[in-house]
């Protein structure tokens, strides 16, 4: 789809897998374990930060052609974990505005490739025509300029996910009411939650939003509690995914990004993803549960008397 190669089909069972979940679970499993082992010389660049930051640099790297949206997810839940593990702000401020660099090249490239009296984009040297370039420079032109010009076939899906929207109100439509994913591409996945609000309004949408939000908070609780490193920086690792993630696509659906194919975390109808999110929330809980027994030792000692 769009010339992208995200997906490896497993023969025997008849499956794709997205390579990406694998890589990110491995990543931050990896990121936890080097958090929790270097705390003593986590501000030095060459013994800290340099074999913290070098795996991250090759997964984005690997994963950027195929799917440049994961790979900026992945980079950024990096970066704030690294900067609850105390790294240095130096080091992480160096390397954000080393990643800045090609981003604001491609955005770059997006305006000055973009017609404006005509309303479409230039004709694309061939060096920028190979892979997925071109979709990545036509999205981000679709959101820059969506509405001042042609609003065919590249705008077509965030329109469609306004009408849903707008069709939702405050109340929604009620559930099974929705009209517009007889049309709105991807209703099932990357829009989905335009879908949600229209058939359960603003308060629908909302609530999906806090039960989120709510479950971010429950796992930075489990972070602050949990007496292990690892399995601290781990549990905050992929909640801190599995939220920006969900609120990549919400920003999606209502026109705040541009479109990034990331689904809505157990909502959307997926395969390798959503295993992802099971075995991440499984990951969770089970460091959750060890912080209870944790818990249960300490009030179940008996007290010392003198």
């Amino acid at each position: 789809l769009n010339s992208g190669s995200r997906w490896i089909k497993l023969p025997v069972i008849n499956m794709t897998f997205q390579t990406s979940d694998l890589a990110k679970l491995a990543l931050f499993m990896y990121l936890s374990r080097m958090l929790s082992r270097k705390q003593q010389v986590i501000k030095d660049f060459k013994k800290g930060f340099l074999p913290i930051i070098i795996p991250v640099g090759i997964i984005c790297i690997l994963i950027a052609p195929a799917n440049l949206s994961t790979a900026i997810l992945i980079g950024g839940t990096s970066l704030l974990l690294m900067f609850i593990g105390r790294v240095s702000l130096k080091h992480i401020g160096l390397t954000i505005a080393i990643a800045m660099i090609p981003v604001v090249l491609l955005v770059s490239i997006a305006v000055s490739t973009y017609d404006k009296e005509a309303g479409e984009s230039k004709k694309l040297p061939a060096i920028l025509s190979s892979g997925r370039i071109p979709t990545w420079i036509s999205r981000i032109q679709t959101f820059v300029y969506s509405g001042k010009g042609d609003d065919g076939e590249k705008t077509y899906q965030i329109n469609q996910a306004k009408i849903a929207i707008a069709n939702g109100g405050f109340l929604g439509a009620g559930p099974g009411n929705s009209h517009a994913r007889n049309y709105l591409p991807h209703s099932y996945s990357d829009f989905i939650y335009a879908i949600i609000i229209e058939e359960y309004g603003l308060i629908g949408g909302a609530a999906i939003l806090f039960i989120y939000l709510l479950f971010l908070l429950r796992c930075i609780r489990i972070y602050r509690k949990c007496p292990y490193a690892f399995g601290a920086f781990l549990a905050l690792a992929l909640s801190f995914m599995l939220v920006i993630q969900a609120i990549a696509n919400m920003g999606v659906n209502v026109n705040l990004f541009p479109n990034t194919g990331v689904t809505l975390p157990l909502v959307s109808m997926g395969g390798s993803s959503f295993l992802f999110t099971c075995l991440s929330i499984g990951i969770i809980l089970s460091v959750a549960r060890n912080v209870e027994q944790q818990e249960g030792q300490v009030l179940n000692e008996p007290a010392k008397t003198t």
